[in-house]
């Protein structure tokens, strides 16, 4: 009778086992700011859901780091959206992270704003206050764009700084400067804000989709699901730009006219093309420079095969 118990306990953990290793959920991010109509129109739609055919848990993680430490805990199992320098960071420190495909490109969404309108050049920044989050797609625009001018960052005084707050610290005049993205350049410029530059012919952004290696090669099929749903994500939204948009608007408090006026800056295609690996190692040359990384990671050894 004992031995019966010993082996009727050892089959239940082996099956409790079996159980855990088996999905009946999807872990994925949720972003849709500054404008990821792709995100939204599944919230509305359920596309992945119904490629996975299981229900999808939502994770409205913004910060690129926290989404990557949720990615290699197993709280998350796809980014939907997470930016290539927060990719290269945790590669760069060793996590198990794999791209799975581009989400979104997006030069002209990013920008710095001036209140004075005599600021119209990189040389006009020097010696300003410019404020705007460090380690970020806008710190390496305004690193880039000063470089045009024969300038580094010693050369301004840089304030790191929430997007809002570096609105806010523009608009009553305490900087000189502000690096601001989406909907809250858009806010700027209509309140009359000047743009001193957008990223557009200084840097391409590349946002990315990923998973990690040991997810990778448990669930390859679940991995061709998501691509299949992003897909479909992008032809429905192709075929129905109208419903898209009012999803758009109706999810991001925006009004219809500003969604109509940012969509066209965005590309959502997702394949990861040459010029997609030069901007992400180019991101990772600004972050070598600005000791984010001590060391390289090769690029397309993070792609998925």
């Amino acid at each position: 009778m004992r031995k019966f118990f010993k082996i009727l306990c050892a089959a239940s953990l082996f099956c409790l086992v079996a159980n855990a290793s088996e999905l009946d959920k999807i872990g994925m991010t949720y972003v849709k700011s500054p404008l990821n109509v792709p995100s939204i129109v599944d919230k509305f739609k359920g596309f992945y859901a119904k490629s996975f055919g299981m229900p999808v848990e939502y994770s409205e993680i913004t910060s690129g780091a926290k989404q990557t430490q949720a990615l290699a805990s197993n709280s998350l199992q796809f980014l939907n959206c997470v930016g290539g320098t927060s990719v290269i960071l945790a590669a760069a420190n060793k996590a198990d992270i794999k791209i799975i495909s581009a989400y979104s490109r997006a030069p002209e969404a990013f920008a710095i704003f001036a209140k004075d309108k005599g600021i119209k050049t990189a040389k006009d920044l020097k010696g300003k206050k410019i404020v705007g989050p460090k380690g970020t797609i806008l710190n390496e625009l305004l690193v880039r764009y000063l470089a045009l001018g024969g300038l580094g960052i010693n050369d301004v005084e840089f304030v790191s700084m929430g997007i809002p707050a570096a609105q806010a610290a523009l608009e009553n005049g305490s900087v000189d400067a502000a690096l601001l993205a989406g909907p809250t350049a858009y806010n700027a410029k209509k309140s009359g804000l000047s743009v001193v530059t957008t990223g557009k012919g200084v840097i391409t952004p590349v946002i990315v989709t990923a998973t990690s290696g040991e997810f990778y090669k448990k669930h390859k099929d679940l991995v061709e699901k998501f691509k299949k749903a992003q897909d479909e994500i992008l032809a429905f939204m192709k075929a129905n730009e109208e419903e898209a948009l009012k999803f758009t608007a109706e999810e991001t408090g925006l009004s219809i006219e500003a969604v109509k006026s940012m969509y066209p800056q965005y590309d959502f295609s997702p394949k990861i093309t040459a010029e997609d690996i030069k901007a992400l190692e180019a991101t990772q040359e600004f972050m070598l420079e600005s000791k984010m990384i001590e060391q390289k990671v090769d690029i397309k050894s993070l792609l998925i095969d």
